[in-house]
């Protein structure tokens, strides 16, 4: 069995954690169902800012990776 290369091991892992992101953010779109669930803008406000900052983290993880490396 040939080794995997990097590029390939980014690319399946990668493949699959952005599907499981995709699949956590139809799953919270259900909760937008007024008849089933109650939430106020207050809420939504805390739940887009999480989603926000994450993300914003993952796309400055991507353009420096050893930004959060620690270092002495």
């Amino acid at each position: 069995m040939e080794k995997e290369s990097r590029e390939q091991r980014f690319k399946r892992v990668a493949e699959k954690r952005v599907q499981n992101i995709l699949k956590g953010i139809r799953s919270l779109s259900q909760c937008a169902n007024h008849r089933i669930y109650a939430w106020d803008k207050k809420q939504l406000t805390k739940i887009w800012d999480a989603i926000d900052h994450e993300l914003g983290v993952c796309k400055e993880s991507f353009s420096d990776p050893d930004a959060r490396m620690f270092r002495l």
